[in-house]
């Protein structure tokens, strides 16, 4: 959906000039009014005899706006049902691309009587044809667990899976530019959108969810992409599924199992997530996740990321970090990923997994190939989106 610009007032501001939390709401549904007035119209909803009741309202704050910032309102739908649904919306600052607030709104269409009828034809065809055009979020419960995915386009499937502490958006690039192919993401259990239970997090767990939500999707095999810790996951969805994946791609992962120092040093983390919260972890990884190039160049990627990670659950993050701790060594079985067409992508400036980490793993498996990113560190999918995304697209177009 098209963004809406909207700024902030004198008027709607706290005594400390914090834009308070009574006119977010109202710039929030502002916003909703001004996207749907852009298609069917704002009197939609009085032509059909129907309104949109507000049944449950969640809104997280990221960062405090203020008098004269202006703001960026981003709509999706995540969920269309027949007398319901279901709108995401996230408020961006334009002058830094800081992260200010998220919500998400369900609405149950009630009569003038009060009674819930179908959503409106109209405003079904509308939402449904921007869903098509910029991504559909679905929620899926797998396992136990909902969660969020995107799927976008049609052909052959691509199934995107991030590393730690982020979220499906580190694809952003790849998902819109990726024509041809149907491009599928989702937020791991416990991050981004997904539900964050307490428990049950390992590699073998993160796989069978991706499994049992490509059954759902209807997908029989895919080229299987991860990052970082998605590079994780997909060796474990490899040993159990291997008959699924026609193609890989690993970026800035690594093979390894964890030392016992790695170990100990992710029980570290863990304590400190529990402590301080996410905002500790995300600062303490920006360092390490974002190369040099981008720390000092990019200061919206360097936010983007701060608070991507910031926002991911406290018990998404202690789950993940156990997962990594205990996950199994996948070394042995590179050789065995002859005839698996597989790209390898690295940022020249990754300290986590090195370049020439990436180089040992690609000679290790048979006839795959390595594309290092140029000033980028262990998120060339946000650093340098576009090269990324181009080394992936030249891998796509060679598959068989």
């Amino acid at each position: 959906m098209t963004p809406i610009l909207l700024t902030v007032y004198p008027d709607e501001c706290d005594v400390f000039g914090h834009l308070n939390q009574a006119s977010f709401l109202s710039l929030f549904e502002r916003a909703r009014w001004e996207t749907l007035r852009a298609g069917p119209g704002m009197g939609l909803f009085d032509r059909t005899g129907t309104w949109p009741a507000v049944r449950k309202t969640t809104i997280e704050y990221h960062a405090s706006a203020f008098p004269g910032d202006v703001l960026r309102f981003d709509q999706d739908l995540t969920h269309l049902g027949r007398t319901s649904f279901t709108m995401r919306q996230v408020a961006r600052r334009t002058r830094d691309d800081a992260l200010i607030a998220t919500a998400e709104f369900l609405f149950v269409c009630v009569n003038r009587k009060g009674r819930p009828v179908a959503v409106p034809r109209e405003f079904n065809e509308f939402m449904a044809a921007r869903r098509r055009a910029a991504g559909e979020v679905q929620r899926r419960t797998v396992n136990g667990v909902s969660l969020a995915v995107e799927v976008r386009g049609e052909g052959p499937a691509v199934l995107f899976v991030h590393g730690y502490p982020l979220d499906r958006s580190i694809w952003a690039h790849q998902m819109a530019a990726l024509e041809g192919w149907c491009r599928i993401a989702p937020d791991l259990r416990g991050m981004g959108q997904s539900d964050a239970p307490d428990l049950g997090y390992s590699m073998e767990t993160y796989a069978a969810d991706l499994a049992a939500l490509l059954d759902m999707l209807g997908v029989d095999d895919v080229v299987l992409v991860g990052l970082s810790m998605g590079g994780y996951v997909a060796f474990e969805f490899l040993r159990r599924w291997r008959g699924r994946v026609r193609g890989l791609v690993l970026v800035d992962t690594r093979a390894e199992a964890d030392t016992a120092d790695a170990k100990r040093s992710r029980d570290a983390v863990a304590a400190t997530a529990r402590e301080d919260g996410a905002e500790a972890i995300a600062e303490a990884m920006l360092p390490k996740v974002l190369g040099a190039s981008t720390l000092a160049g990019s200061p919206a990627t360097v936010e983007r990321v701060r608070a991507m990670m910031a926002a991911t659950p406290v018990a998404g993050i202690v789950g993940a970090l156990a997962a990594m701790r205990d996950r199994p060594d996948s070394s042995a079985m590179l050789p065995g990923l002859a005839g698996l067409p597989t790209l390898v992508i690295v940022g020249d400036e990754d300290g986590l997994t090195p370049p020439a980490r990436a180089r040992s793993m690609t000679d290790a498996i048979p006839g795959a190939n390595l594309v290092v990113i140029r000033s980028s560190g262990h998120l060339p999918t946000l650093e340098r989106p576009v090269e990324t995304t181009d080394a992936i697209q030249a891998f796509l177009g060679g598959l068989p």
